[in-house]
């Protein structure tokens, strides 16, 4: 029996697992389990891995998705396996689908933990965590003494269980899960079980779904249930041409190497707009030691996946400052539809709105000629490009002196893996932007300068366009 167990954090997945195994013998996939196993392989994947987390960085998807092919493909698992914290969107659920479908398997249930907002927040604000193997424990409900999974004595409390924390965590688990569950409800695979009362009440839930599961007597969700578990929804809406303040922000959008980058800092000295870079972002609160880069470092150090509300909770702060007032280019943000109304949510609660989403088109191939002859300082993170944008010498960064490489990531089978991912998440933005009247696509091979134009034309359409409004408004 293959089951995904999902909910929004303290709604007791992982207890809920560690009991389950013992009875059914279920293998356990976890990522946070898998990133940090994967530290210590000699293998290509686990060395990425180990870079990523060494650097400070996030983990890519794509580099997910190969953890869990990995996990996969020898599939010996006799009873079954139960999925704990993946998938966690709708585009990781199609993933294991087709990677589950091509070994030959597929999921039996999936079952979602139905939990309060008021519940999780009182749960986590009481949960204690094994310092380490990170299993969890509740000062009233499951007390920590001992760890009973790795013997230790040390335990804590995670940053992220602050309320306010909590608040934003809860609002982003319900942007991402609402499709999760709609996607499942579609499949026939969903179960709906009450996950609050004691941990034994809920277990025993479980194990009576999963007996009517042994027994193909599974009664699906119905759209009622599944009507009511959404409707928390995020209900933001994009602000009217009259309601917002006028500023000129931009969000840039393309496939990995579509050069988003190189056509920001242009456009930032030529609009005298601020660049916005995620990748940035990151760098300077871990430089910088913030709260939001203590908490971003707390999951990488427990080789866990940094959620979506840390880096929306950047990108919040950075555009409240002072500099953006006017006007921003945004890249590297947002990369789905969840990250999207997060910023239409942030937009709306600063009395602004986007100007428009300038989509550079590249294709496939171009895209795996530039990323493979791509090269990057070691020290200061600069980027140059063999055939392109070659350094003055060989090997060594014009800015800082630093050893130039290539990257891991830039090698051109996981080129390809990016670009399915690109595809399988981001790439919906494009209809998403188009549907709200806000994307200019532009053709984005050939000369740079000759690019920067198409794009500068564009940006000028959009000006006009918002002139026209802003007159009509006036009227």
């Amino acid at each position: 029996m293959n089951v995904v167990l999902i909910g929004p954090s303290g709604a007791g997945k992982g207890t809920q697992t560690s009991r389950l195994i013992p009875t059914y013998g279920f293998e356990q996939i976890s990522i946070g389990d898998m990133i940090r196993a994967g530290t210590a392989e000699p293998t290509t994947l686990g060395k990425m891995v180990k870079k990523y987390l060494d650097q400070g960085q996030l983990v890519r998807d794509e580099v997910v998705d190969a953890m869990i092919k990995a996990k996969l493909l020898n599939w010996d698992y006799a009873d079954g396996v139960i999925f704990d914290g993946f998938p966690r969107t709708e585009y990781q659920a199609k993933i294991l689908d087709e990677l589950l479908s091509e070994l030959g398997h597929t999921l039996d249930v999936v079952i979602y933990l139905d939990v309060t907002d008021a519940e999780v927040r009182e749960r986590l604000q009481g949960r204690i965590i094994c310092r380490r193997c990170y299993t969890p424990y509740h000062e009233i409900n499951n007390p920590f003494t001992i760890c009973t999974v790795c013997g230790s004595r040390e335990s804590y409390r995670r940053e992220d269980d602050k309320p306010e924390i909590v608040k934003a965590r809860l609002k982003d688990f319900h942007r991402l899960a609402d499709p999760l569950v709609e996607y499942y409800y579609k499949t026939g695979q969903l179960a709906i079980v009450n996950g609050e009362g004691s941990i034994g009440q809920v277990n025993q839930r479980l194990v009576n779904l999963l007996q009517a599961v042994e027994r193909t007597e599974t009664r699906p969700a119905t759209l009622e249930e599944v009507e009511r578990i959404q409707a928390l929804k995020d209900q933001s809406e994009v602000l009217s041409q009259a309601e917002a303040t006028y500023s000129l922000d931009l969000v840039l959008l393309g496939g990995p190497g579509s050069g988003k980058g190189t056509q920001a800092e242009k456009l930032s000295k030529a609009l005298a707009l601020s660049h916005v870079s995620t990748g940035e972002l990151f760098r300077a609160h871990f430089k910088n030691n913030t709260p939001l880069g203590q908490l971003a470092k707390s999951y990488i150090e427990r080789g866990e996946l940094v959620p979506d509300d840390v880096t929306e909770g950047m990108v919040r702060e950075r555009l409240s400052q002072s500099d953006v007032q006017k006007g921003f280019i945004l890249d590297g943000f947002p990369r789905t539809i969840g990250q999207a109304e997060a910023l239409t949510d942030m937009m709306t609660g600063m009395q602004r709105r986007l100007s428009g989403i300038l989509y550079i088109n590249v294709s496939d191939a171009e895209i795996v000629k530039r990323l493979s002859g791509r090269v990057t300082c070691q020290d200061c993170q600069t980027p140059f490009h063999t055939m392109y944008n070659p350094p003055a010498k060989e090997g060594i960064c014009d800015h800082c002196g630093g050893p130039l490489r290539r990257r891991d990531d830039d090698e051109p089978a996981t080129i390809r893996a990016r670009l399915r991912t690109y595809y399988g998440q981001t790439a919906p933005l494009i209809s998403y932007y188009r549907a709200l009247g806000l994307l200019y696509e532009i053709e984005g091979e050939g000369d740079v300068s000759d690019i920067t134009q198409r794009i500068m034309d564009a940006i000028r359409l959009i000006e006009e366009k918002d002139r026209i409004l802003n007159h009509a408004s006036i009227e």
